[in-house]
């Protein structure tokens, strides 16, 4: 028998299709995508905004009419904060929330069968973390490592807390046999994620620097996904620096630089709080990267607030930031709020703070020339260039020798080419010579 799984939203969402993978190979199913035939489909869902619920119920549609005979799946966040919604969904034969996924399996089974199952578990306060351990992917040097679930946070235009529950972490000693499996199997790199991931341990009494100083001690390379910064503490930035394996490239969640618009969102930080963070993280490490997301058109924000944001997004001077018009929300308390803002002028914000990041980003880009850095070589590219990414994770391209792949190498920064490094190798292997895009050593 074949499946296949269709993925929307975050990296947390991609680590458990992959489990979810896993256990379906196990049973002696082949996965296979989503274009080919399969006897299952399953679409793992995204209830961050409406358009993903609507993305949700489209592939669920798409599958039933273009596979009628086949059993169609609809799992994830969105059963999960909509079950009566969800349930409504008639073309899927199986409907499990978020806490239902160890059922999926035996659901399909039961559907090949004939029988439709809807079955969406609440979330409850001290529920445990799902056993889960990935077995990385095929072709990949950075395994996603999932480590923490749930916020506790009722941010004013957030469902997640809704979807994905109340805080909880997994265990180091779950985490330490999941490590060292993909170390055994040549991951180079792993990324500790989660749903709001400086809470972790706050149910075990651990914190977020204990989990990565165990990753550090079992992988070449370890990586955080995105930050809230009211968490992260000076002692813990100083942590993480000891760890010679920590990457430093910090994606600290902002939506707003007001604070009028912050304290309307419910965020637990303030601008200073933020400055204050950056200033750490900068005083600690030499060049790390700051990334962002910043929300633009939240209900309320008057045009001085917006250029309050905008002012702050230079100040700091992001590597990157990922810019984004505030989605109203059904079943939140910012989709009921005064002020809405028109798509027009949400846009106009967007483009704003798209052109201020640009250049902070092209300052960043040009301030990593004539360094030395160490890459991590991940992937042939076109015309005859293999790329990889420094510890502080900018892209860096060289020329390509496909015996490189999945090794770390000096890498000499000697340009930018867009929103990537040049570069070459500083001290070559004996016998270097790049070819074309397979070129392998002479």
């Amino acid at each position: 028998m074949k499946a296949a799984f269709y993925t929307l939203g975050c990296k947390v969402n991609q680590y458990e299709t992959q489990i979810m993978e896993q256990e379906f190979r196990k049973a002696g199913f082949e996965v296979v995508d989503c274009e080919e035939e399969a006897d299952a489909y399953i679409v793992n869902s995204c209830t961050v905004t409406g358009t993903g619920d609507r993305k949700s119920r489209q592939m669920v549609h798409r599958f039933r009419r273009e596979h009628p005979g086949a059993v169609v799946a609809l799992t994830g966040c969105f059963p999960q904060a909509f079950p009566e919604e969800a349930a409504s969904v008639l073309e899927a034969d199986i409907i499990l929330g978020a806490a239902d996924r160890s059922e999926l399996l035996p659901a399909v089974l039961d559907a090949l069968d004939g029988k439709r199952v809807v079955h969406i578990t609440p979330h409850t306060p001290g529920e445990p973390f799902e056993p889960m351990m990935a077995e990385g992917m095929l072709d990949r040097t950075r395994a996603f490592v999932k480590i923490e679930d749930g916020c506790d946070n009722r941010c004013a235009y957030c469902i997640i807390p809704k979807a994905r529950g109340y805080v909880r972490s997994k265990p180091l000693r779950d985490l330490e046999r999941e490590l060292e499996f993909l170390s055994s199997k040549g991951y180079q790199e792993a990324v500790l994620s989660g749903i709001n991931l400086p809470f972790y341990g706050k149910d075990l009494g651990l914190r977020l620097a204990d989990a990565v100083e165990l990753a550090c001690e079992i992988m070449p390379r370890v990586r955080l996904s995105s930050l809230e910064p009211e968490l992260l503490t000076r002692e813990d930035i100083e942590r993480f620096a000891g760890m010679e394996s920590f990457c430093p490239s910090f994606h600290l969640s902002l939506q707003s630089g007001c604070d009028r618009t912050l304290a309307a969102m419910r965020r637990r930080y303030d601008t200073d709080l933020y400055r204050n963070v950056v200033t750490n993280i900068r005083e600690v490490f030499e060049n790390p990267a700051l990334t962002t997301d910043l929300m633009v058109g939240f209900p309320g924000e008057t045009e001085e607030d917006f250029e309050e944001s905008l002012a702050f997004i230079k100040e700091i001077a992001f590597s990157k930031v990922h810019v984004f018009a505030y989605s109203r929300r059904p079943g939140t308390d910012a989709a009921a709020m005064p002020g809405q803002i028109s798509n027009a002028e949400k846009a106009r914000r967007s483009d704003r703070i798209s052109e201020a990041a640009a250049e902070t980003r092209k300052a960043f880009l040009q301030n990593m020339i004539g360094r030395t850095e160490p890459v991590l070589i991940e992937s042939e590219i076109r015309n005859g260039l293999m790329q990889g990414y420094t510890k502080n994770y900018v892209p860096v391209t060289i020329p390509a020798v496909k015996s490189l792949l999945c090794t770390v190498q000096d890498i000499l920064i000697t340009g930018t080419d867009g929103d990537v490094c040049t570069g070459i190798i500083k001290n070559p292997p004996v016998g270097y010579q790049p070819g074309g895009m397979f070129g392998e050593e002479k």
